[in-house]
């Protein structure tokens, strides 16, 4: 029996992804040592294999079949677009990708004006704006905090990521459109489904017992 091979993406949501297997008998206890400089994790046991990624970078590792099977969030899945299958919403991380920016800046929502979108998601940005609001935007991609955009005139709005919005608010700015509600999904390679269809439909059945 060959392995099968998890990409989790570095940080919290790779343990909570962990506690959510544990649930179903997949576990992986060499993960859990926070000093190891592993990068592979294996359980010999159940065949499996498990590494860590840049969240970015988990879609490229199962589409290319370097990892059967990945976790990543919604919105790396939009913004990547890569070819592999969306299976399951594991309902953790929730938030929502949304359009925000001054109060003042909704008319120019309305109005359809030519403005300017600061946001680390631009594939997502430029579609929303073309193809759903049809409205011309000029896109700044950011890497760093993108609040600061519109507070020093870079742009008008920004496209980001929010979870309560307390930090909009501390400077000034507000959601003005919702996008899409986000959460981590897990993910699979197109040719594992078929060689592995047994094994892979099995926990994607016991992660939907699980997660309800």
């Amino acid at each position: 029996m060959r392995y099968l091979t998890f990409a989790l993406p570095k940080g919290r949501l790779a343990m909570k992804t962990l506690s959510i297997l544990e649930q179903i008998g997949i576990t992986c206890e060499e993960m859990k040592d926070p000093d190891s400089r592993k990068l592979i994790f294996v359980n010999e046991e159940l065949k499996l294999k498990f590494f860590l990624a840049k969240a970015t970078d988990v879609p490229t590792y199962v589409e290319y079949g370097a990892a059967d099977i990945g976790v990543v969030g919604k919105d790396t899945i939009i913004e990547e677009s890569r070819k592999l299958y969306e299976v399951i919403d594991l309902g953790l991380g929730k938030c929502r990708m949304c359009v925000a920016g001054p109060a003042s800046a909704k008319d120019l929502l309305n109005h359809g004006e030519l403005i300017r979108v600061a946001t680390k998601y631009p594939n997502i940005a430029k579609d929303y704006f073309y193809n759903v609001k049809h409205q011309t935007v000029e896109i700044i991609k950011l890497n760093g905090s993108i609040e600061l955009a519109p507070i020093v005139g870079l742009s008008e709005v920004i496209v980001d990521i929010v979870e309560t919005g307390s930090t909009l608010r501390e400077n000034g700015l507000e959601v003005l459109e919702e996008i899409c509600p986000l959460s981590a999904r897990m993910v699979v390679n197109q040719v594992s489904m078929k060689m592995e269809q047994e094994r892979i439909q099995k926990i994607i059945a016991d992660l939907k017992s699980v997660i309800g």
